[in-house]
Formats: C-alpha cells, sequence, structure tokens
C-alpha cells in the first residue's frame, strides 16, 4: 500500500513536523508514505475574486503536474458527509481496492481547489466543517488514516 500526500504549502513548526513524523512512523508497517509540497502562492489582502481564481489556478496547474494518470486522487474538501471512524475504515479499504493500493490525498491551498483539480478527483473526504489550518489537516488526517488502518485490521486502537 502506498500513500502520497500533495499539499499546498509546508509544515511550518517544529510540532507540526514531530506529529507528521510520528504518524508517518506508526503506518509505516501499513502503508509506504511520501509528501510533496506545493508552492504556497501569496494571497494579497483584499484580492479581488480574479486574483483569487488566478492563484487556484496555479495551485491546480502544480498539484495537477504531479498526478499521473492512474493515481487515485482523494480531495481534501468541503461539502461531503463527515464521516466516523468507522466508516472511514471503510472508505480507505473501498478506496485501495479501486486504487490498486496506491492513494493520493490532495490538500490545496487556503482559497480552495481549483475546478480542474475538482474535476480530476476520484473521491472527496471532508474531515471537518469546520475551519482547520492546512498544518493542522495534515497532521489530522494522518492520525485518521492509522485509526483507519487499525480498524481496518481489527487492532485495538484508542477511542
Amino acid at each position: 500500500m502506498k500513500i502520497r500526500f500533495l499539499v499546498v504549502g509546508k509544515l511550518k513548526e517544529s510540532y507540526w513536523k514531530a506529529a507528521e513524523a510520528e504518524y508517518r512512523k506508526r503506518l509505516a508497517p501499513y502503508a509506504q508514505t511520501e509528501v510533496v509540497e506545493l508552492t504556497d502562492y501569496p494571497t494579497p489582502e483584499h484580492a479581488s475574486f480574479k486574483e483569487e481564481e488566478e492563484i487556484k489556478r496555479k495551485e491546480g496547474q502544480e498539484i495537477l503536474s504531479k498526478l499521473k494518470p492512474n493515481d487515485f486522487c482523494i480531495l481534501l474538501d468541503l461539502g461531503q458527509k463527515q464521516p466516523d471512524s468507522l466508516e472511514m475504515a471503510v472508505y480507505l479499504e473501498k478506496w485501495m481496492r479501486q486504487s490498486g493500493a496506491s492513494l493520493t490525498f490532495v490538500i490545496g491551498g487556503s482559497l480552495g481547489l481549483s475546478e480542474e483539480v475538482r474535476q480530476r478527483g476520484n473521491a472527496v473526504l471532508t474531515l471537518s466543517h469546520l475551519t482547520l489550518t492546512h498544518q493542522m489537516t495534515r497532521v489530522f488526517l494522518w492520525e485518521i488514516l492509522y485509526r483507519s488502518f487499525k480498524i481496518a485490521h481489527h487492532e485495538p486502537y484508542h477511542k
């Protein structure tokens, strides 16, 4: 199993980096992991709609350039039902079957995902209807994936 994150931006604080490293270590028995960090284009204060769309377009082009035609792409985005832990384990198993055991999770920039990236996605995952920082989202996703693998393998996990 392979899990790849395509993410706009970098982890800045050492505590987020440490958390990510810990969860990637915990996931090692279940999957190979990779993180590809992409350019986080700055959004000017009071940016116009057109400026924001241009930033999303640039980020989207960079995301799409890193995707191969056969990549199974899961977009982190709003608007979908939030799964609980058991549902997430079911989603993970389903996506693994559909993908041939290689998943790419996409976390866009602060403005969201371009329409081109949305069109390319194979699935959408909503972690929360609350606004989370992208760094927090990234670490939460690692934890959720770890928990999902534990559930899928019928192993104990913290409830």
